[in-house]
């Protein structure tokens, strides 16, 4: 039987929990997956692809199904290096869906072996998005609930916060 592998890409400046739950619901349908992450010239990053890879790394460490990966270029030009056919992608509300839906159906039209999987969030990270948790932590929140410890750490460290 041939291994199902799909890739999860996103930028992931920071990962959080909302991501970890997309990942792990993953692992249930897929027999690996490559967490990749996106060189995206059009975003200003509060990580860099270095520091991203390392705390992706070591929130799943204990999951050797997951593989953490970066790439430039396109993602179906990436993908089927992989020997993927399958883009996960978690969606948490109606308007994730529309830009979603066209990068979908653009991968799709220039491959259409290529299929994208949308995942709902849940409930209780339907909210949640690195963009909110870098500036609740840039004010010195509390993001326990929030992210993995070691992002906390890093965006303590990052903000130079106690």
């Amino acid at each position: 039987m041939k291994k199902r592998i799909a890739v999860y890409p996103g930028s992931f400046d920071p990962i959080t929990n909302g991501h970890l739950d997309i990942i792990l619901r993953g692992l249930d349908i897929f027999d690996e997956l490559i967490v990749a992450v996106a060189h995206n010239v059009t975003k200003k990053s509060l990580f860099s692809i270095d520091e991203r890879l390392k705390l992706i790394r070591e929130t799943v460490k204990d999951y050797p199904q997951v593989r953490v990966d970066t790439f430039k270029g396109l993602l179906v030009d990436y993908v089927i290096r992989q020997n993927a056919r399958i883009v996960l992608r978690g969606l948490r509300a109606v308007s994730d869906f529309e830009n979603e839906f066209q990068l979908a159906q653009m991968n799709h039209t220039m491959n259409t072996q290529l299929e994208t999987l949308f995942m709902m969030t849940s409930v209780s990270y339907g909210y949640l998005s690195s963009s909110i948790v870098k500036e609740v932590a840039a004010w010195g929140g509390n993001i326990d609930e929030f992210v993995p410890n070691c992002v906390k750490n890093a965006l303590k460290e990052k903000f130079h916060r106690d």
